[in-house]
């Protein structure tokens, strides 16, 4: 059997439309609430974006090159291409008719996304004053002609093409006869895209900047007569090329951010009713095709709506609030070293809440006893509680080495500002390495205590982000097991100087042995079933797209090995192939909450081994980045993550399974009991906490004597 046949895999441009479309999905759910609705549909925006930015950005350029290459599915770039431009423009017809069917039901809520003729004199009296006031000072028309070319366009900018024509006989702009006059204005970032105007009570009025900018346009352009306007966004190219041999890396990621905000023109959104001659200009001045030019039935850059989803006044709008409860591993803890000294402890965010981690790096940068800490940082948030306690440590005279990957794709503007605070603050802060990003998630403490020099480590699925760390799904566990801790050490070491790869005895480490040590674990389950013991693997991922572990996976598959399959994101892998991947399922959980966490389990016929990870089954996990594979080895922790696993392959409500084709479909919930494993931790998490309670009420309950 050729497990490599290209008919088993699928291209992973379109398993990533697939997950955007599951992503829409809950937007077009009328049992999500509105609000949330509109909250996904920014989101599909948002990921659109950043896709057609490197995915699409980087074909394109394969094909400019003459690149002819197949992927895994036997598909060349232009092939690759053709079918992806009519998924995308799909997609985004499926975007906007989602649009189109939430205004209507939000205006029976009173909340109106009104245009300008709608509104009454005095909201038209308040729209002139905010115009005059706050947005004509920000403005600046550029116009186009010999002397003045076709200005850069900012990556992702909303603009407004102005076709004009000149009523005065002398002016700057030479006006042939019959000549078309343009010019672009930008609508500013700086200011609301959704502009509130005064209403009633019980009512929410509001227009976008655009069409109020569109409004007063005749005031930009006195003396000219305004033919036609409309709305228009360029996106370009953000996979540009990063200098990492030169002599400050810190300098080139400021450049590089830079430019990246000029790449080539990837993608045209315009108005669906857009003036044929400005159309015309635009293309041709972009250098575009049609499978470029994306038409929009409604406000172009849908993005803006995830915040608009904390609308006052509308929680009926929104999802129930959930609010994490206390870690119960930490529960009752005072001294969080000394807990972990009693036994390794996990984390489960955000149904248990992100403090015991926050916690840990500020009782760190006081405790007396501590000499140092060193940190990896990916992705942060922009008031970081992590980073002022690292920033105190430094200044309380601990030792603090932090690595601030910079490369962390569309966080590096923010990871250059923390890494130059840090510095300040006399942390020893390191700026990734070259040619690898370092993505593992690791922290570790060492303390001076009576015993000696003791380690405390923690180890992550996810980033050190309190923000995030409220709606991504995330496992990690603190343990001062020495075994792990001597390799979290070592691995700090590697990575801030130069040492020598250790023997690991715990971790397994991208890109030096990762890779290999899933494919034997893989492997060992085929080896558990022809000794007649049950082989059975389930991983829990954001992505499958490596086609070697996808291979093994199929060979197991054939062999009788059980394997499930929890990828949130694309999955290049086809299930149910007969003779091949009948006996592998793939899920996708898409819900309130983002699944972030990577978890792996083998059966190892009967003796579990369950897995922790930064790393995704993709090739540029498990050979471009720095990541990290670690062991959960006590039981209770053990049991806890597996009934996680178990939990979620049992999601009847967000569950979504693979077909062979590469489509999916809601899980078949006919007899079944629905199970939306979200709220089931929730309920877990709730209900642990309560025995926990009950447990210490009982401890302290007197014992009264027995009289008869």
């Amino acid at each position: 059997m050729d497990y490599g046949d290209p008919e088993f895999y699928i291209s992973k441009q379109f398993g990533w439309v697939e997950f955007n479309k599951r992503v829409l999905e809950e937007a077009q759910d009328d049992k999500t609430p509105l609000l949330e609705r509109l909250k996904f549909l920014s989101i599909t925006a948002s990921n659109l974006d950043e896709f057609v930015m490197v995915r699409v950005a980087r074909l394109k350029d394969e094909i400019n090159s003459g690149y002819k290459e197949t992927d895994k599915a036997g598909l060349t770039p232009k092939e690759i291409f053709a079918e992806l431009s009519n998924r995308i423009h799909d997609l985004v017809a499926a975007q906007y008719q989602c649009w189109n069917d939430i205004v209507p039901k939000l205006e029976e809520k009173g909340i109106h996304f009104a245009q300008y003729e709608q509104l009454d004199d005095s909201q038209q009296r308040y729209l002139d004053d905010y115009f005059n006031d706050t947005i004509q000072p920000v403005l600046t028309p550029r116009a186009i002609d010999q002397s003045r070319p076709f200005p850069v366009i900012l990556n992702k900018s909303l603009n407004l093409a102005v076709r004009l024509k000149s009523n005065e006989q002398e002016d700057l702009l030479p006006n042939k006869e019959g000549q078309n006059l343009f010019s672009v204005v930008r609508v500013p970032a700086v200011l609301p895209r959704i502009v509130e105007v005064p209403a009633p009570d019980g009512q929410k009025v509001f227009i976008f900047l655009e069409k109020v900018i569109e409004e007063y346009l005749d005031q930009v352009f006195s003396g000219y007569e305004i033919e036609a306007v409309n709305n228009f966004r360029i996106t370009r190219n953000a996979d540009v090329d990063l200098d990492e041999d030169a002599r400050n890396l810190l300098v080139e990621m400021e450049r590089y951010v830079k430019r990246r905000e000029k790449g080539f023109p990837v993608r045209l959104e315009i108005e669906d009713d857009m003036d044929e001659n400005i159309k015309k200009f635009l293309v041709d001045a972009l250098d575009l095709s049609s499978d470029d030019v994306y038409e929009i039935d409604g406000p172009i850059d849908l993005s803006p709506f995830f915040d608009f989803r904390d609308l006052e006044g509308y929680q009926d709008l929104r999802f129930e609030p959930h609010y994490p409860e206390p870690a119960i591993d930490f529960h009752n803890q005072d001294d969080i070293f000394a807990a972990i000294r009693k036994r390794d402890r996990l984390l489960h965010v955000p149904y248990e809440s992100f403090d015991p981690i926050v916690d840990f790096v500020k009782e760190a940068a006081h405790d007396p006893n501590v000499l140092a800490i060193k940190q990896t940082l990916y992705r942060v948030s922009g008031d970081s509680p992590i980073i002022d306690a690292l920033a105190k440590a430094a200044e309380n005279g601990k030792q603090v080495t932090v690595l601030v990957e910079l490369k962390a794709r569309f966080d590096e503007k923010n990871n250059i500002e923390w890494a130059k605070k840090l510095e300040a603050a006399g942390c020893h802060v390191v700026y990734g390495l070259v040619g690898l990003k370092v993505h593992s998630k690791l922290l570790l403490v060492v303390r001076q205590e009576s015993d000696g020099i003791r380690r405390y480590a923690h180890l992550s699925t996810g980033n050190y982000n309190d923000k995030t760390a409220k709606t991504y799904t995330d496992v990690s566990m603190f343990s001062c097991r020495e075994p792990l801790a001597a390799d979290v050490s070592s691995l700090f070491n590697l990575l801030t100087g130069y040492s020598k790869p250790p023997r690991w005895r715990k971790l397994s480490v991208a890109p030096l042995d990762l890779r290999e040590t899933f494919i034997n674990w893989i492997r060992n389950e085929v080896e558990q079933v022809k000794s007649g013991k049950e082989g059975h693997i389930i991983a829990k991922m954001n992505a499958l797209v490596d086609k070697k572990i996808i291979k093994e996976l199929y060979k197991a598959a054939s062999e009788g090995v059980k394997i499930d399959l929890i990828v949130r994101g694309m999955s290049c892998l086809r299930p149910g192939i007969e003779g091949v991947s009948e006996n592998i399922r793939v899920i996708s959980i898409v819900g309130q909450l983002l699944e972030h966490s990577r978890v792996y389990y083998f059966a190892n016929g009967g003796q579990a081994q369950v897995f922790l990870s930064s790393a995704d089954w993709r090739p540029r996990n498990l050979d471009r980045r720095v990541e990290a594979l670690f062991p959960v080895e006590n039981e209770k922790l053990k049991k806890r993550i597996i009934k996680i696993l178990r939990i979620t392959l049992k999601d009847t409500v967000k569950a979504r399974e693979q077909q062979p084709d590469g489509s999916y479909e809601r899980v078949n919930v006919d007899g079944e009991e629905e199970i939306n494993s979200q709220e089931k931790f929730r309920e877990l998490a709730k209900q642990r906490l309560e025995e926990s309670q009950d447990e210490m009420i009982k401890k302290f309950e007197p014992k009264l004597p027995n009289f008869h």
